[in-house]
């Protein structure tokens, strides 16, 4: 049964990929319709056509390999300073600006003269190349939105899961108690698993973060503490102690090995599914783009790391880079939790969102050959030819991103490079959901 929910789900994760890429490409089709490019193809996939139909003058289909997807637009480079295709040079930079040239005019009909990409304005460009990666994250924005507000999420909440018998200081890394620890503030108060706290010192407190801010910024204090207990509000009294704790950063997260003298009470805070409302949503949302950006500029330090995870004895890392596969196998392991299929379900959903948020930030890297980097080519070209018409200048003219294809098959072959690494160790060493 494992096994079938395991295949199950990396079933459905490759479903909710292809969606993701198809997604993405109609971005891009439906601008560039909107604007006058003709459009010859729409294919989610790479590799072998394993089916198509052509509607009016755009062939939609699905390849085999379902790594990612494309449009094909009419002239998305401009053609040479004669105004034609240039010779085949014997230079093999060259040859890629002319090979690159070649192909943006395949299959250029009469009366394309007027429905090239790039004949469009540069805002125009910059729209088409922008909607496919925007349409993703519209898509993990409203997947987002629809897990927080709908399912919810696991936090830490105000009800105790367990009471500490004595003050321990958070560094030394030890549960055990000894004769010379003081007592507790929460045991000698009599505080007991199951507590609901409903109100701090007179603040009333629904959130897990706000009561352990009061706590640590109360300590020596005697303090009232309500707590709900059996349907009924009890009350306590509970002098905070002084102890060494973990640091928290701005956004309440823990800061690893990082530690202050502050209040602390003594208990453990039971973890809950707990819906968010719409400005906790946003707050979260906006943690996890900045978390995201972080992880992004972080890959290239992260590649020894998944290095020896690939070939050596290395751990793999909870944070590292994890690729279609990996995600994949991740979506399998999560309909073989023993969780509730409304939390499964949560999870897978978070999952895909996550992929979705990737890709938007990643397709908006300003390299070649990603979306990024044509969006920054119109950028410049509106640039150069704004500012010649203010300095009274000749035209520029069309800025030819042609000739940076060598540049863009050096990080395409980064990038290959790197998508094989990321496969070796996803199915030799691959993060696991704990």
């Amino acid at each position: 049964m494992t096994s079938l929910m395991m295949i199950l789900g990396i079933v459905v994760f490759a479903f909710g990929l292809l969606v993701s890429i198809a997604w993405h490409e109609l971005g891009h089709l439906s601008t560039a319709k909107l604007f006058g490019i003709r459009v010859p193809q729409y294919m989610v996939g790479f590799g072998p056509t394993i089916w198509s139909r052509k509607k009016g003058e755009t062939e939609y289909g699905i390849k085999a390999i379902p790594f990612g997807g494309y449009i094909r637009m009419i002239g998305m480079f401009p053609p040479g300073p004669d105004g034609r295709l240039e010779a085949r040079s014997t230079s093999p930079w060259r040859g890629m600006i002319e090979d690159a040239r070649s192909a943006a005019f395949e299959e250029l009909k009469p009366g394309d003269e007027t429905r090239l990409f790039y004949t469009r304005a540069p805002w125009k460009r910059v729209i088409v190349m922008f909607a496919g990666p925007f349409m993703n994250l519209i898509l993990a924005v409203a997947l987002f939105f629809a897990v927080l507000m709908g399912f919810g999420v696991a936090q830490q909440t105000t009800t105790v899961s367990s009471v500490s018998q004595c003050v321990i200081a958070q560094s030394e890394n030890r549960d055990t108690c000894k004769k010379s620890d003081p007592a507790a503030p929460a045991a000698a108060a009599g505080l007991k698993p199951g507590d609901k706290i409903v109100s701090f010192n007179g603040v009333r407190t629904d959130d897990w973060n706000k009561l352990s801010d009061l706590i640590r910024a109360n300590p020596g204090k005697d303090v009232p503490i309500v707590v709900e207990r059996k349907g009924q509000d009890v009350t306590l009294h509970a002098k905070i102690a002084t102890n060494q704790v973990a640091k928290k950063d701005s956004g309440g997260q823990v800061v690893p090995d990082q530690y202050v003298n502050a209040g602390f009470l003594g208990f453990s805070a039971a973890t809950g599914i707990v819906k968010q409302d719409f400005g906790e949503s946003v707050t979260w949302m906006g943690d996890r783009v900045g978390d995201a950006v972080d992880s992004l500029a972080a890959l290239p330090a992260k590649i020894p790391g998944l290095w020896d995870a690939a070939f050596g004895d290395g751990e793999r890392a909870d944070d590292s880079p994890m690729g279609v596969v990996g995600a994949a196998r991740v979506g399998g392991e999560i309909f073989t939790l023993d969780i509730p299929a409304t939390q499964q379900l949560a999870m897978f959903v978070m999952l895909v969102a996550g992929f979705n948020l990737s890709l938007f930030l990643f397709n908006m890297l300003p390299l070649l050959p990603l979306d990024g980097g044509h969006i920054a080519g119109a950028l410049w070209e509106s640039l150069r030819r704004n500012t010649a018409k203010v300095l009274r200048r000749p035209d520029p003219g069309p800025f030819d991103v042609a000739k940076l294809m060598p540049v863009a098959y050096v990080v395409a072959g980064i990038f290959v490079c790197f998508t094989i690494l990321v496969l070796i160790a996803d199915v030799v060493n691959p993060v696991r959901i704990s």
